[in-house]
């Protein structure tokens, strides 16, 4: 982890010689990770929109099958393999990048552990927009964006149909226990955290309206397709 954070560091850095402002910095950071991390969390949102299509069916043979355990597995891999979803796929993503995560929270928490250059000293304590010191904690209000996008990040992403009462629990503890944490950590690793679920939260909406877009044409062209097929049978 000490490497990766020392690399991602030295990118740090040289976005900082470019924009001469920390805050900035640590935002055009993010957007990179966000952008070369895209593919992983595009096949994470995916997955999780095909889990969330065969949660009614899931939970009727669930129901069906609750005295009969051995029954209901072989059901529930029968619909995981006519559907094509692989329910281990949706956490793969998140394993892969959890490194690369952790390699820059912790740069993020410790910046002058892992950049020493002479111009990051000062640069780290640099004021951003309402918060004094990027390196002290911001007691509410950059913990608070991350926490509520936190909330909604975790609820676009969930499995739409999953009422289990962990899933429930987790909803609303992971965002306050960001928001705590918020408030003991540098404002630049809640600033970091608060941009990403943003950006991770506009492309959910933009891929649930392309998704939506894809679906409507489908079923046009199956009704336009049942219209052609009732003329020919009309003309014949």
């Amino acid at each position: 982890m000490k490497f990766l954070s020392t690399a991602i560091g030295y990118l740090l850095s040289a976005i900082y010689g470019l924009l001469d402002n920390y805050g900035l910095s640590i935002i055009i950071l993010t957007l990179l990770v966000r952008l070369c991390l895209l593919p992983l969390y595009g096949k994470q949102i995916k997955e999780t929109a095909k889990m969330s299509e065969i949660q009614p069916k899931m939970q009727e043979i669930q129901k069906r099958y609750a005295a009969d355990p051995q029954t209901r597995d072989q059901k529930i891999a029968e619909l995981y393999r006519d559907a094509d979803v692989n329910p281990a796929s949706g956490c793969l993503p998140l394993l892969i990048q959890m490194p690369f995560i952790i390699g820059l929270f912790a740069l993020l928490r410790n910046p002058l552990t892992y950049m020493t250059q002479d111009s990051m000293i000062m640069a780290v304590h640099e004021s951003f927009l309402w918060v004094p010191d990027l390196c002290q904690p911001d007691p509410w209000i950059l913990p608070l964006i991350a926490g509520i996008s936190t909330y909604f990040t975790f609820s676009a992403t969930s499995q739409q149909g999953d009422a289990s009462g962990m899933n429930n629990a987790m909803k609303y503890f992971y965002p306050v226990m960001i928001f705590l944490l918020g408030r003991s950590f540098p404002a630049g690793l809640a600033l970091y955290w608060a941009v990403g679920n943003i950006f991770t939260i506009g492309q959910t909406m933009l891929f649930n309206k392309n998704k939506a877009k894809t679906k409507f044409k489908e079923e046009a062209e199956k009704e336009a397709k049942k219209i052609f097929e009732s003329d020919m049978k009309k003309n014949q």
